[in-house]
Formats: structure tokens, sequence, C-alpha cells
């Protein structure tokens, strides 16, 4: 059944008001039925039929061929089996689609997620991981549900550059002892220093074959997408790397080697272990996964947007997340979040609407029944090889240095999340970020906020009146005596952050007149801080008997005035310079 019209699930670009007009925008506010309506829905009362079923399927297949050997590297650098990348790709990709507010968003792990699920998985086990993946889950519904979702993408734009750079850097970082095929006991390092210094102290057992079968990878991957970006470079170089180390009998750790048989299956779902010391112990490591996965799925889904001309629900998109992470835990899986390279890939292959994410968990499965003995023979170093493509095409590298020329703040910003993320963690590195990207902007906004005379700037010279017209000297009354009207106008946001320098300002500007009017017609707000600097103003112009008129303040603006007493009888207002002059 075709849509009606304006439907507010549709997810068209919206229909701009008619100028002038500014209707109540609680008349038309969408119900919560249908902020919360998922896309699929949205493309099944399009018309869903035979053609877009097909290219739907094809999308699918493609996407699962990329998420294949991706999601199995994710989950090693992890340091879980390849199993739960898989499981969180079937079942939360699944998720992601069938209730999510994009169209084209597909679910599963992500190489973001690395840093902090290996963290988890060293401080907690598995069962830990798994227990923060299903509270965050919960995080990230209740967020949706109380429609947070518009705040998430408030992120500053450095700092979301800066943490992802800096992830990527402990990506590579993770990857060195694949990639070199370096003999060291153990999944995990620590902390990025102790990693480097693991390394650099193994470097005698360095595997030359290991460091061949990477390099093999990472060209493979490299030439297809500059000759035949079409084909599926990442699962062409692994399948490459392991016929390749089979044939020649090469000496280099595969999945089987380390983890043994993949399952060729899911299991059972099961409830994980709820105990309040257990849910006590992992709550920081799901309120970081709540937090990137909210801010990376966004963005995904943003990304969609830009290359589609669609638009994506924010709040509906967090609980198909969150509901996505619930059911990826009960089925033993990691984290999920919606991924900008499957995303893409799921634009670029034709994709009709979030079918084809559903597809792709299809496929997946079908891929995981008929060829898990297979996935075995992969080489770790060729999986080490495509998440060093990974965590090189995370970093945004012209936005970083475009970030790093700009201003004190941004690069601030920039750099606090990049090294915090990298040498302390996700969570401080954004909250710095954030409160570093606040204060540069509150900067700005104070700096923008200006009073500016409408008097020439050299007056007239003029004549004294007559001696019988002029009063006597009187230093307590004489300050207020001058004929002239003096029209100040003050510009931009008066707040707390630019109330002590337009205070000052004002004060400088009595110089004899006997009225002052003051115009806000292009003040932006004025709040308790600013409103508190305009009344010391007005209290020293009646100690000196001069009139203030307050002109085109705007009602938000006229309401803050009067809480802080700058109100008739103290001030007189008028709509306009004009009126105030007559």
């Amino acid at each position: 059944m075709q849509e009606p019209p304006g439907a507010p699930d549709k997810d068209a670009p919206p229909i701009p008001p008619t100028s002038g007009m500014q209707a109540d925008p609680r008349l038309n506010a969408p119900t919560f039925a249908e902020l919360f309506t998922p896309k699929l829905v949205t493309v099944l009362r399009e018309g869903y039929g035979a053609k877009e079923l097909r290219a739907d399927a094809f999308a699918g297949a493609t996407v699962a061929i990329v998420a294949l050997p991706l999601s199995m590297a994710i989950a090693i650098a992890s340091g879980v089996g390849p199993e739960r990348g898989l499981y969180a790709a079937i079942v939360g990709g699944f998720f992601v689609s069938l209730l999510g507010g994009s169209r084209f968003q597909v679910g599963g792990p992500a190489g973001a997620f690395i840093v902090l699920v290996s963290a988890s998985v060293a401080r907690h086990g598995v069962d830990g991981l798994i227990l923060a993946t299903f509270l965050s889950g919960l995080m990230l519904a209740t967020a949706g549900y109380l429609r947070l979702g518009s705040y998430v993408q408030l992120i500053p734009f450095p700092v979301t550059v800066g943490f992802t750079a800096g992830i990527a850097v402990i990506i590579f970082s993770s990857q060195i002892k694949d990639l070199l095929g370096l003999a060291i006991a153990g999944e995990a390092h620590g902390a990025i220093l102790a990693s480097l210094r693991a390394d650099v102290a193994a470097i005698d057992t360095i595997n030359p074959h290991a460091v061949g079968v990477a390099a093999l990878t990472i060209a493979t991957i490299v030439a297809l997408r500059k000759w035949r970006p079409s084909f599926p470079g990442i699962l062409v170089a692994v399948v490459f790397a392991a016929i390749a180390t089979a044939l020649f009998d090469l000496p280099v750790e595969t999945i089987g080697d380390r983890f043994g048989v993949i399952p060729s299956g899911i299991g059972a779902p099961a409830i994980p272990d709820f105990s309040l010391r257990k849910i006590a112990a992992v709550f920081p490591d799901a309120f970081a996964f709540f937090l990137l996965g909210a801010i990376e799925s966004l963005l995904s889904a943003t990304v969609a947007d830009g290359m589609t001309g669609r638009r994506h629900r924010a709040n509906c998109e967090l609980a198909a997340q969150g509901a996505a992470n619930v059911a990826t835990a009960l089925f033993g899986g990691m984290v999920v979040t919606g991924t900008i390279a499957r995303t893409a890939t799921n634009v670029r292959a034709g994709a009709h609407g979030p079918v084809a994410g559903m597809m792709h968990s299809a496929f997946l499965l079908a891929f995981m029944a008929v060829a898990a003995p297979l996935l075995s023979y992969a080489p770790l170093a060729a999986l080490a090889g495509v998440l060093a493509i990974v965590a090189w095409n995370m970093v945004e590298r012209e936005s970083f240095f475009a970030l790093l020329r700009g201003s004190r703040g941004d690069a601030a910003a920039l750099l606090a999340t990049f090294f915090l993320t990298i040498f302390r963690s996700l969570t401080e590195a954004i909250a710095a970020g954030v409160a570093i990207g606040a204060v540069a902007f509150i900067h700005r906004m104070a700096s923008a906020a200006q009073v500016t005379s409408e008097a020439p700037l050299i007056r007239r010279d003029e004549a004294d009146a007559p001696p019988g017209e002029r009063s006597a000297y009187v230093p307590a009354t004489s300050a207020g005596a001058g004929t002239n009207v003096a029209i100040y106008r003050i510009s931009g946001a008066v707040f707390f952050g630019s109330a002590a320098s337009l205070g000052l300002a004002l004060d400088r500007i009595l110089a004899g007149e006997k009225t002052f009017i003051l115009d806000f017609e292009k003040a932006a707000f004025v709040d308790s801080s600013g409103a508190q600097a305009i009344r010391s103003f007005v209290e020293k112009a009646r100690r000196q008997h001069v009139e203030v008129i307050i002109s085109a303040a705007s009602a938000p603006i006229r309401a803050e005035l009067d809480r802080a007493g700058v109100a008739p009888p103290r001030v007189s207002l008028a709509a306009s310079i004009a009126e105030a002059i007559v």
C-alpha cells in the first residue's frame, strides 16, 4: 500500500514551512508510534515487490561477503573467538535492520569497539562482556525512548575525529603481534605502551612468512580497491592468503590453530549471569559501550543519509540498537552498532531498504553453516592485515590536519580526545573533548556579543549655550545634563560568558546624554547573568538621572529582563528605535 503524502515516518526531506507563519509545533507533533515505527514498515507501505526483493538480496549478499572476514577479524582482535563476531553480525545485524530508524543501516561488530571489548574481556572475561553488552542494549533502548538521540548528535566534530583516530592507533598497535608473527604469550598486552614494549622485546621471534602473508593481504586489498573496486577485496585477500598458506604449508598461525573449529551454527539463547556484584563490576564497560554505540550508529546513519538523500530517525535507531545488543548478548555475541563500511557498501550495492540488512544476516548464517570448517584455515596474519587497512581508513586525515590548522579551541579538543583515547580511556576522552569544545564555544559566543553605537564616531562641535540658559555645575547632578540621545545596539548572545565584558562596555558609555536607547533587535538571547549586567547599567544610569529605553526586545528577552527587574518604571519599552526616539 502506498504511504499517503506527508506521513510522519516518510524519510524524504521535509517541506519547509511557509515563510512568515509560525504554527504551534504541538499541533503537528508526531505521536510515539509514528516516531518509533521501524523504517521497514515505511518501506513496505511504499510497496514492495520482486524487483525490490532482488535488489535487497543482491545488496545483502554483497555486504555479507564483506562482513564475513571483517566480523571474525574484529572479534579476534577483541580477545574473543571469531564465532562471537559472527553471532553479533547475524543476530545483531538482523535486529538493527528489522527495528531501526534508518533505511540503509547495517549493524554488526565494529572496529571502533576493539579497544573497549578487549579491555572488558581482560577484566571480566567473556561472561562479563556478554553482560556488559546486554546492559548497554538496555541503556541504548532507554536513551531512544527518552528521545535523547538528538543530544547524542551534539558531540563536537573534533571529538569524533579525535577519538576515531585514537582508536585507529590502538587497533594498529594491537595487530603488530600477528602482522609480524611474534611469539608473545597471551591474547592481549594491556595498555598501548605495555603492548609496544612486549612487541619490541619479542622482535627476535619475527616470522617472515607471517610478514609476507600480511603484506600480501594488504597489497591485494589495496590493488583491488584501485583497479577492481567492485570486487570484495577483503574476502578475496583472505581467501588468497589461506590458499597460499595451505598450498605451501607455511608456518603461519591460523584461526583453527588458536581457536579450533568454528561452530557451524548459532546455539540456543541464554540469559547472562545477573548478580548485583557482576552488574556493578561491568557497569562502566556497559556505559562505554552505550556511549560509543550511540555515537557510531547515528554517525553511520547520517553518512547513509548523505549518500541517499533520505533521513533517519535518531531515537528509533537508538532503540533498535538497544534491542540488537540485548538480542546478540542472549546468543553469546559481542557488542553491535551501525557500521559505516557495511552501510556504505549496502548503499553502493543498490539496496532498496532494511530488507537488505536482514538478508545480509541470512547470508552470513548460510556461509557459517556451509563453510565453517573452511574458515578455520584463515591465517591470523591475513586478518591482522585486514585490520591494518581498517585502522588506516578510520583516520580522517584531511579533517584531522584541517582541525589542527583551525582555531585553538578545535585543535585543543581534537588533541585532548586523541591522546586521552590512546593513553587513558574512551569515556574520559569524550568527556574532556566535549568539555573543551563547550568552553571554546562559550568563548566564541562571548566574543560575538557586541555593543555598537548608532552615533557618529566624531561628535559635531557645538557652541556653548548663552549664560542665561546654562545652569551652574553641580557634580552630583551634572553627569546626565546633556541633551543628546545615545543609541546603542546589542548584538549576539548576552549570557554568562559575555555578561562581564558587556557590563564594562555599558558602564563606559555614560557620557552626558539624557536618554539611552538599548536596541535588542540583533540580540540572540539573554540569560540571567546577561540580564543582571543590563540591570546594573540601568541602576547606574538612574543614579545619574539618565532615562533608559529598551527597544525591539523579543518576548523571551523581555521576560528574562523582567525577571531581573529591568522593567517599567525602571526603564521604558519601545517596539523600535524610531518609536523610542519619538
